[in-house]
């Protein structure tokens, strides 16, 4: 097949590393991939960086201009399967297909939780102009259902997979000696695009509370929202305290390093990668009931739960691991052999490919 992918978002987090490992792993599987993105986007270096072709159209903002470019290069490059996977971008494809014969299936990805619109309009693009929805979750999936009252059978919820070969564990005192800690500090940590609702301030506040003062906080990843988390930082008087390393391109080692994973998310969640990565690489890990997060952390069995934007709760459930290694040890056991029963990189293209084969068929 010649599998396009459409990708109007200029920043970079889960959603866009999954388009380039679906688009990497179908090369991979011999199928002809294009990803279709702006060339001001990150996501359009990366891909050159991982070898998957990529062409520049300008599709940032719904134009017409871009419905102009995306419907000249649909036009010229034919192809079986249009993958989109913002609002704009899918408006765009959705009206450049509009007439095209033959006409690629187009299938939308839904990554995050943030509701759909419930107008004539957009029921149009996800139940006329789309062949299949796929999200990155059961709950999304029933959500869609629910609230917008879709097809059922339209929809198909297929998970974000990761490397497990390349997320393990590791020698933790090894870990934190590379990064400068004792073997003996504690370290809380996550990796998240800085952005308001993964709910890095919560973290921080809740960190600033713990009675274990060498106690080290790394957060790994960069976003709009770093001016503001460096500020809470510096007032908290936390700085020597307090790790921010940026994106990181490999961040196995930091994950091996950390006592304690939290992603308190508070809004627009699918079932983040984060979180299999660091359950993959053996850390017990605390999350809140936002998105499809429940569909891989269960209370008490492969992590624990706080509610969002409460950092009282976050603080003691931080405070409960750090307190029962026995405790962390057996949810660390249990989430590393849930995500390798269902998280895999190979079962998501295994899913993919279907879905892309019984649209275009």
């Amino acid at each position: 097949m010649h599998i396009v992918h459409s990708e109007s978002s200029c920043g970079w987090g889960g959603q866009e590393v999954r388009v380039l490992e679906e688009a990497a792993g179908m090369l991979g599987r011999g199928h002809r991939v294009t990803l279709l993105c702006a060339r001001e986007a990150r996501i359009f270096e990366e891909a050159g960086r991982r070898g998957v072709p990529a062409a520049a159209l300008p599709i940032a903002r719904k134009s017409l201009r871009g419905l102009a470019a995306m419907r000249a290069w649909l036009a010229r490059n034919r192809c079986d399967v249009l993958n989109s996977h913002s609002s704009t971008d899918s408006w765009l494809a959705a009206l450049a297909l509009a007439g095209m014969r033959p006409r690629p299936a187009l299938v939308r990805t839904r990554h995050i939780s943030a509701p759909v619109p419930d107008n004539f309009a957009t029921r149009w693009l996800y139940q006329s102009a789309t062949r299949r929805i796929v999200t990155t979750g059961e709950r999304l999936r029933e959500q869609l259902i629910r609230d917008n009252r879709y097809r059922p059978e339209a929809i198909v919820s297929v998970p974000t997979g990761i490397d497990l070969a390349r997320y393990v564990p590791g020698d933790k005192a090894e870990a934190k000696a590379r990064l400068g800690i004792e073997p003996a500090q504690a370290c809380i940590g996550i990796v998240a695009t800085l952005r308001s609702w993964k709910g890095h301030r919560y973290l921080v506040e809740a960190f600033a509370g713990l009675p274990h003062k060498d106690a080290r906080l790394l957060m790994v990843g960069d976003g709009p929202g770093r001016d503001n988390l460096r500020e809470q930082v510096e007032r908290l008087g936390l700085r020597e305290r307090v790790l921010m390393p940026g994106n990181l391109a490999e961040v196995t080692p930091w994950l091996q390093a950390m006592d304690v994973f939290a992603l308190p998310s508070y809004a627009n969640e699918g079932v983040p990668q984060a979180l299999m990565q660091a359950m993959a690489a053996g850390v017990p890990v605390i999350s809140t009931a936002v998105g499809s997060i429940e569909e891989l952390v269960r209370h008490e069995e492969t992590g624990l739960m706080v509610p969002p934007q409460e950092a009282a709760a976050l603080r003691a459930a931080i405070e409960r691991l750090l307190g029962d290694t026995a405790l962390g040890a057996r949810l660390a056991a249990a989430a590393r052999a849930w995500v390798h029963s269902r998280y895999s990189r190979e079962r998501m293209l295994d899913s993919m490919e279907a879905v892309f084969r019984s649209v275009s068929a």
